[in-house]
């Protein structure tokens, strides 16, 4: 059976670990090396919506499977029509941002370069799939676009590179052969500027194509000519001519479609970086072919555990996946749950992290993956990943990684008026340094950043929201923020604020006056009764516990207001081993746990002050706690506290 088969395979031991891998890190070498295929591929929303044809633009983050869904079109079991791949290289992106004419804005320009393409290309395929297709007998429209196709030196199966030269030359220079569609004088006569007369031969080429598609009976005998574009950031980069680049292809493809009608359909991979920064006239015709990619935490373990079958050749089960391949917790964390929190919601992180932990295994020679294997691994993924966020937006936003150092060695919570304290101290040498956004690198402007690259989150009721699918930029009155679980281990951010530790041997070091006041020495006796020692380690006791129910309403982050109530706890419980121990051969000094309260409650304050929690009932109520302490010391030492003595 196939379950006993996989459960034999797993108790194979560490043979099994060298022989997991979960793919490559881009679906171009996962395609090379054969594992994206067939069951490996995971169908998800996004992938359904263009292959419907309701969505035409995929949007997504930098390995969030765009490549992946789009080499799947482009097989036959995706797309079951004819499809045709465009991913153009630097030399055809200079060509497209070098492109301009006359009469025309720079969009509209750039989409006639690519109307252009892909009339070629459609023409291209109709001369093929008349003769495969449709037998013998070819419409007079199929042997124009051969004849278009031949004059103008278009019949090879050139590189993108070429295709481009060639039609802007045409188009420029209104030198397009137009004699195969019964065009025999040239277009550009009249005074007609360079934008109109190429936009007239243009629609001449288009009209020619729609015809055979016509004559063919494409509409109804077969599924629609796809064209899929991916690979746009290799050409993408921060100036009007790429702006212009991404824009006329957005342009062109919806002329196209709506040209050709159903016989011809667009598929345009973009990532989010780049389609959020496009700012145009028209740009609300586009929101409803718009579908982002977005990934859950059951479909990146969906995406591993079909990757790992894959690569054992096994029906691996979840629970030995999880359970025995790799431990079934991390932390007290279900497994799942710990790699999959620190990780951006895309699969190519998911599969990074599981290889490092495979690879950590495998170096060790275990014969499973341990939970030490998996928290080695999470520290050098999230060094990878710290570095890769920087790469991702090095285009768009170059200041991004001199943004990191705000966030290094502190808590991983911060609040907005903090996070404006730290910037303040770099705001001259971030904007010394990149004059250009001297304008962006404001608190706000960085907190929009930050978020917009997930590296913070935003408290948003109950839960910590981080940028993705629907949801909404950090709006007026959210200041809380926290650094993304990925990047943590890099920053060393590891707790929710870095509170001082409380030490019972931390003290003031004051002597109290018989008039109350507190003088800072080297901490001489000033001899405690054993009766007032008791009524002091009360006052600490006492203390800690109005803190404990001010922090049930302090309005700090859960986790922040967790580990304080732990600290404190850790208070009470040296008060109360204190007391229990008055009266024996090794007495306690009171004094001195007064004091080490003292000056912990004031620590505590400070550095909840430093993280933006100055202005919180629970920080004021730690600093008044502290100064009650001391001169509780006053009356202790006869300055008359207010409080019985016992006797």
């Amino acid at each position: 059976m196939a379950s006993e088969r996989s459960g034999g395979i797993v108790g194979e031991g560490a043979g099994l670990v060298s022989q997991l891998f979960f793919g490559r890190d881009d679906a171009e070498s996962d395609l090379k090396d054969g594992l994206l295929r067939g069951a490996v591929f995971r169908p998800n929303y996004a992938y359904r919506e263009a292959l419907s044809g309701r969505k035409s633009l995929i949007i997504g983050r930098k390995g969030s499977g765009k490549s992946a869904i789009c080499r799947q079109l482009a097989t036959p079991d995706g797309h079951q029509g004819a499809s045709i791949l465009i991913t153009p290289d630097d030399a055809a992106g200079d060509e497209i941002r070098r492109f301009e004419l006359q009469g025309v804005t720079a969009d509209t320009a750039k989409s006639l370069i690519w109307r252009y393409v892909f009339a070629v290309h459609a023409a291209r395929h109709l001369t093929t799939h008349a003769r495969i297709a449709h037998g013998r007998r070819v419409p007079s429209s199929v042997r124009a676009l051969r004849a278009f196709l031949r004059a103008n030196g278009e019949s090879d199966d050139d590189r993108l590179y070429d295709r481009l030269r060639r039609g802007a030359s045409g188009l420029q220079s209104a030198n397009l052969s137009l004699k195969a569609f019964g065009v025999e004088a040239a277009l550009g006569v009249n005074g007609a500027s360079e934008g109109a007369t190429a936009s007239r031969q243009l629609e001449v080429l288009e009209d020619g194509v729609a015809s055979a598609f016509a004559d063919l009976g494409c509409e109804s005998g077969h599924p629609p000519l796809l064209f899929l574009v991916d690979q746009l950031e290799q050409v993408w980069t921060v100036d009007a001519d790429s702006h212009a680049l991404v824009t006329g292809l957005l342009l062109a493809a919806k002329h196209v479609t709506g040209h050709y009608g159903s016989v011809v359909r667009t598929a345009l991979f973009i990532r989010a970086d780049i389609y959020d920064t496009l700012n145009f006239g028209d740009g609300d015709k586009f929101h409803s072919d718009e579908i982002r990619i977005a990934w859950t935490h059951e479909g990146l373990k969906d995406v591993a555990l079909a990757r790992a079958r894959a690569s054992l050749g096994a029906d691996l089960t979840s629970e030995e996946l999880w359970g025995r391949l790799f431990p079934p917790s991390v932390q007290g964390e279900p497994t799942t749950e710990y790699l999959f929190q620190r990780v951006l919601p895309r699969p190519r992180d998911a599969i990074q992290l599981l290889n490092a932990c495979r690879s950590v295994a495998d170096e060790r020679g275990g014969p499973a993956i341990t939970e030490d294997d998996v928290l080695a691994a999470t520290e050098r993924f999230s060094r990878w990943k710290l570095q890769d966020l920087a790469k991702e937006y090095l285009v768009n936003l170059p200041f991004l990684r001199s943004l990191f150092p705000l966030f290094e060695n502190t808590g991983y919570v911060v609040m907005q008026s903090a996070l404006e304290a730290r910037f303040e101290t770099r705001r001259d040498a971030l904007r010394r340094e990149f004059p250009a956004y001297a304008e962006s690198l404001t608190p706000q402007g960085v907190i929009d950043v930050l978020y917009g690259a997930s590296f913070l989150g935003v408290r948003r009721g109950s839960d910590v929201v981080y940028t993705g699918g629907t949801q909404a930029p950090p709006l007026p009155g959210e200041d809380e923020f926290h650094v993304h679980p990925c990047f943590r281990p890099a920053l060393n951010s590891l707790d929710s604020v870095e509170l001082p530790a409380f030490l019972p041997g931390q003290r003031r070091n004051a002597v109290v006056s018989q008039a109350g006041l507190v003088n800072y020495t080297t901490g001489a006796d000033v001899g405690l009764s054993v009766s007032r020692d008791a009524r002091l380690l009360g006052e600490v006791v006492g203390a800690c516990e109005r803190l404990l129910r001010q922090l049930t309403r302090s309005g700090l982050p859960e986790v922040t207001r967790e580990e304080v109530q732990s600290q404190i706890g850790r208070v009470v419980a040296t008060a109360g081993d204190a007391r229990a121990q008055l009266g024996g051969r090794n007495s306690p000094d009171a004094q001195d746990h007064v004091l080490a309260a003292s000056g912990y409650f004031d620590r505590l304050a400070a550095q909840l002050s430093a993280y933006g929690f100055r202005e919180r009932p629970v920080t004021r109520r730690l600093e008044d706690e502290a100064r009650a302490l001391i001169r509780s010391l006053g009356g202790a030492a006869g300055g008359g506290s207010g409080s019985d003595s016992a006797s």
